[in-house]
Formats: C-alpha cells, sequence, structure tokens
C-alpha cells in the first residue's frame, strides 16, 4: 500500500490526488505561495464566489501587494476599494490584519496556527488555509464544500471538531496543498448540495451514497461547516448597508434619508463614522 493509498476511513486518497492533478480548477491564487495573497484570496474568497473575487483579487494585490501597504492607508481607503464585492467587514478585518502582522511580525505573515488565529478575522479554515495553500503544511481544511465531502463520506452529520479531527486524519503526508485543493474542487463539482456522483473520486467509497437508495437522509444537512440558504439579498439590511457605502464612495456625507438602524449598525461595526449627521468613511 502507498503512503496515500486507502486509510482506515475508506477512502482512497491516491484516486483522490490523481482526480485533483487532472481537474484542478485553474484559479490565480493556485499559481502562488505569496503568503500575504493567499491571506487576501482566503478573505475574499468568504461568502464569496471564486469568479467574482479573481478581478478583484488581481486589483487588490496591484494596489497593496503586502501587509505593510495594506496597513499604511486609513481604513476608509480600504473599504472604498473593496466596495461591491460585499460583506465589508471583511475589509477591515483584512486592513486589522496587515496592521497587526507589520506590528507583531515585521510584516511577515506568520505560518503558526495560534498566531493566525490571533490576526483580525482569521478563524479555523481560513488559519489552516494559509498554513496549507502558503506553507504547504498537512493540515486538513474545512470550507463549505469540504464538510459536504466529510459528513457525505462518513454517512454521518460531524460535529465541528469530528470535521476537523477527519479531515486532517485525510491528508496524505507531503501532499497538503494538492489534497486540500482537491477535496475542495471535489465538493464544487461532485458533492454539490444536489450532488453529481458520476465522476466522483471518492463515490466507492462515499457511505452516504451507498446507502442513499435506500432513502438514508443527507448528513450534509445540518454537520459543522456546511452553509444554510441565505436570504434573500434584495430588500435586506445588507443591501441598504451596501447602498450607503456606495453613497459614501462616491461622495454623499449627509445621515439624512437613511435608515438609523442601518447608520448606526455600520457605526457600530467601525465602518462609517457620524460626526453630527455627517457621514464618512473612517
Amino acid at each position: 500500500m502507498s503512503k496515500s493509498g486507502p486509510t482506515d476511513t475508506g477512502v482512497d486518497r491516491d484516486a483522490v490526488l490523481a482526480w485533483g492533478r487532472a481537474n484542478l480548477r485553474d484559479l490565480p491564487w493556485r499559481a502562488t505561495r505569496d503568503p500575504w495573497r493567499i491571506v487576501v484570496a482566503e478573505v475574499m474568497l468568504q461568502q464569496t464566489q471564486a469568479s467574482r473575487v479573481v478581478p478583484r483579487w488581481y486589483e487588490w494585490c496591484a494596489v497593496y501587494p503586502t501587509p505593510e501597504s495594506l496597513a499604511s492607508v486609513p481604513l476608509g481607503e480600504a473599504i472604498a476599494r473593496w466596495h461591491g464585492l460585499g460583506y465589508p467587514r471583511r475589509a477591515k478585518n483584512l486592513h486589522g490584519a496587515a496592521t497587526a502582522i507589520v506590528a507583531l511580525h515585521a510584516g511577515e505573515v506568520p505560518h503558526e496556527l495560534d498566531a493566525l488565529l490571533a490576526l483580525p478575522g482569521i478563524g479555523r479554515y481560513t488559519a489552516r488555509a494559509v498554513m496549507t495553500f502558503a506553507f504547504e503544511a498537512d493540515v486538513g481544511v474545512v470550507d463549505t464544500n469540504v464538510a459536504r465531502v466529510l459528513a457525505r463520506s462518513a454517512g454521518t452529520a460531524l460535529t465541528p471538531s469530528a470535521a476537523q479531527d477527519r479531515a486532517d486524519s485525510l491528508v496524505p503526508a507531503g501532499e497538503g496543498w494538492l489534497w486540500n485543493q482537491t477535496m475542495m474542487d471535489v465538493g464544487a463539482r461532485h458533492c454539490r448540495p444536489d450532488p453529481r456522483c458520476d465522476g466522483c473520486p471518492l463515490a466507492g467509497s462515499c457511505r452516504w451514497r451507498a446507502s442513499r437508495r435506500a432513502g438514508a437522509p443527507d448528513p450534509a444537512v445540518g454537520s459543522a461547516g456546511v452553509s444554510r440558504r441565505q436570504a434573500p439579498y434584495d430588500g435586506s439590511a445588507r443591501q441598504a448597508r451596501g447602498s450607503l457605502l456606495g453613497d459614501l464612495v462616491a461622495g454623499r456625507r449627509s445621515s439624512a434619508g437613511y435608515d438609523a438602524t442601518v447608520v448606526a449598525g455600520l457605526v457600530a461595526d467601525g465602518l462609517v463614522v457620524d460626526r453630527n449627521g455627517e457621514l464618512m468613511l473612517p
């Protein structure tokens, strides 16, 4: 048996890696090991599709190629440049992470888990993604696509700790980068909310697939890390917040005409400053 062949989980890791070598999506951040560019990509990819992120990632990395370059500008500039990508707290977090990297790590993105987790906006998934995609560490990453693969292949819903333990246990030694990229793409292409099992490299060992014909419920539903359908954007508070920020980016300053709750929320989040009714970016 090879070092990456079948494991006690029943997963044929050689088959998964072979699929990955032949089928990985061509995404620009996969062509770099620059830790900062990986951090930018992973923060942008939080709750945003890769196709939307690609042009914005190129733009951001051209303007802010290092943590120092982002930390040196006002937060408001970062929020303005982020506008249109959604969830602007991510811009604030990325600016805060850059500032902390400069202040605490001499401008170098740390490679240790605890140090990464201490950065603003860097959670369990993003920290491990940076470790494996920038530093090629053999750790498992669990995004929403991988979470579905983990639960379905195991045949049971998983707690957060069980999902992370399973993800870590599956990583073949020395293959962390390829393994995690492959698991993400298997989830994106095959193990979708509506699964497409034909051609999936885990089809032969997937415990849920084997019991699905007998009516077994989908173990991914409610399992750790699997996202739920979002509420409609039109008419939502998210839309109102985005509209207000868009006006500020365009130069409007008065708070007149805006919902007071929306204004207060943006101020509380540190994304807007209200000076006696005059709104501005921080």
